[in-house]
């Protein structure tokens, strides 16, 4: 994951991974990712509230992916 981050922010991009302890406590989606930044498209923002780091990452890698961003495997 550290490897996927850098490679964001080589690429400009502003990455936030944030757990929530009150959604933790509630069990909803307590994870929430967070890129943003101007390296390809004009306000990239992807964004997703997701139940463990892995799904936030299965959500939004594909999504930075289409938008012409280099992201390790």
């Amino acid at each position: 994951m550290v490897r996927v981050m850098e490679a964001l922010a080589e690429q400009g991009v502003t990455v936030l991974f944030k757990a929530d302890a009150e959604r933790m406590r509630d069990g909803v989606r307590p994870w929430t990712f967070v890129a943003n930044g101007l390296p390809f498209h004009e306000d990239l923002l992807v964004r997703t509230d997701a139940a463990s780091v892995e799904a936030c990452l299965e959500i939004c890698l594909p999504r930075l992916r289409e938008r012409g961003l280099v992201i390790p495997e």
